[in-house]
């Protein structure tokens, strides 16, 4: 793989990095996209990919499963010598399961990696309207902090996106979207969208907190008030028109209840953005 990001300044700090692929065009390049951000950080990669056996189809065709673990070590073969290339310390792990996102999941609370990294879609013929079933139930129940990068996605840090709309999940993605931002020097852009009249008093407020702590920090920063639209197509609209490297968003947004994914809002913006998405999960 060819080093796309020689510049790259690690924001973070993610020693341990654990990106999930199935094979499909967006996994694997989630894959040179935390071998990026390795080189850049000094981290170890834990690559992940599960071996989906369904013992109904197992019943039927009983060589399946040798089939799927073959095609399975080949593309880690592959992996490997790509980091090998790069000089990237890595680790491979194939869990079995029957419910790929449980065997993801489960494998991160195992080795608690500072960041998850997968792709938006996968060969699910789930991944229509918003994202791969998987990746969406990922997001929902990892321990950590998930990384999404869509099909070409490539990942910098010179504009960085965060939206808030005043919850704790938003300020925790805030905090770190300016503490990433005063580490590898980048221009935030400060998104809080006012879907009703109403709303527009407090997402001017949230602008000015955020524009406040920017300069405490001297963090170049910029602040939108996108009005009169939905939460996610203001974020998705922002993130076009400022040309952002990277959008970070809270789990869950205020008006969300805890579903078993996440949050709606969070949800469509991943669907709909050009760049990659860092979604963070603890509230601050």
């Amino acid at each position: 793989m060819k080093n796309l990001f020689p510049t790259l300044v690690c924001p973070g700090g993610w020693g341990k990095l654990m990106v999930c692929t199935d094979g499909s065009d967006e996994g694997q390049n989630a894959v040179a996209v935390a071998l990026e951000l390795a080189v850049a950080c000094d981290s170890q990669v834990i690559a992940v990919q599960v071996l989906h056996v369904v013992p109904e189809f197992q019943a039927v065709a009983p060589d399946l499963r040798a089939t799927l673990g073959k095609g399975v070590r080949e593309n880690m073969a592959v992996i490997k010598a790509a980091a090998d290339k790069l000089g990237v310390a890595l680790k491979t792990m194939t869990p079995e399961g029957q419910t790929p996102h449980a065997a993801i999941v489960a494998t991160a609370e195992k080795i608690h990696p500072d960041l998850v990294i997968m792709g938006r879609c996968g060969k699910s013929a789930l991944a229509r309207i918003l994202m791969g079933n998987v990746t969406a139930r990922v997001i929902g129940l990892s321990p950590t902090n998930v990384l999404v990068v869509p099909r070409g996605g490539m990942i910098g840090f010179q504009r960085i996106l965060v939206a808030s709309d005043g919850s704790s999940y938003s300020q925790a993605a805030w905090e770190l979207a300016l503490a990433m931002a005063k580490q590898a020097k980048s221009r935030l852009i400060g998104v809080a969208v006012a879907p009703e009249e109403g709303d527009i008093i407090e997402a001017k407020a949230i602008i000015r907190r955020m524009l406040t702590a920017a300069s405490l920090v001297r963090v170049p920063f910029k602040g939108v008030n996108p009005q009169g639209v939905a939460p996610d197509t203001g974020i998705v609209q922002q993130a076009i028109k400022h040309e952002v490297d990277l959008i970070i968003v809270g789990s869950y947004g205020r008006t969300g209840l805890r579903k078993l994914l996440m949050g709606s809002v969070t949800e469509r913006v991943i669907g709909g953005s050009p760049c990659p998405i860092l979604v963070v999960k603890q509230p601050g």
